[in-house]
């Protein structure tokens, strides 16, 4: 067993990243597409990312800056259209979703890279992917940067405005998530499968939700 006090042990920030991202795991992940200035798409995986807030629905993602310490252009367009969607893929799509991972150029329309097609989300105009079964569409709240360094993270607050789901995965009450087919980032190039699940019964005081909401 060992402890690590952070000021006395000079971890370098890769292998911080490969502790936290290789430990915190499995992450959801938020397939994000926004607009620059100019109306070019951008579309990008990140899995540092969660629900933060219910009332006002609120989700929470952090893309790192890089190695040089450059914003990805997901950070650069959020600066020019403060407007973004969220998709949750599910496993259908995770090949076309990790194409769009891909450096390409500044500029470069994912979209048309990973071959998606673009329809409008309501409340946004930034484009969603077609055949994501889940889509959130979202106005920015607030970015909030931890650093110029390599790796600081760019904690991004986008308050949901609209919401596009698959009929057939919402019966207005529960996900569907033997449809939806979630899945999670583990470390390196591996994902897990959300489908050995079990049960542990929370105590009724334990539940964020009103009686009533249950």
């Amino acid at each position: 067993m060992s402890d690590y006090l952070l000021e006395e042990h000079a971890l370098s920030p890769g292998k911080v990243y490969r502790l936290l991202s290789g430990s915190i795991c499995p992450r959801p992940i938020a397939w994000v597409s926004t607009l620059d200035a100019a109306g070019n798409a951008n579309l990008a995986p990140f899995s540092f990312f969660n629900v933060v807030s219910v009332n006002p629905p609120v989700l929470g993602f952090s893309p790192l800056l890089d190695g040089d310490a450059n914003p990805k252009d997901t950070i650069r367009n959020l600066g020019e259209m403060a407007e973004c969607v969220v998709h949750i893929s599910g496993e259908g799509l995770v090949q076309e979703m990790n194409a769009t991972s891909a450096g390409l150029e500044h500029g470069a329309d994912e979209f048309v890279h990973a071959g998606l097609e673009k329809v409008a989300m309501p409340g946004v105009s930034v484009p969603r992917v077609a055949g994501a079964p889940v889509a959130f569409g979202c106005r920015l709240r607030e970015i909030i940067r931890f650093g110029d360094q390599p790796l600081a993270g760019n904690l991004v607050l986008a308050e949901v405005v609209s919401i596009h789901v698959d009929d057939a995965l919402w019966d207005g009450r529960h996900v569907d998530a033997e449809g939806l087919r979630p899945i999670g980032r583990m470390a390196g190039n591996d994902y897990a499968r959300c489908s050995d699940l079990f049960e542990v019964e929370r105590p009724a005081s334990g539940s964020s939700l009103g009686r009533g909401e249950r």
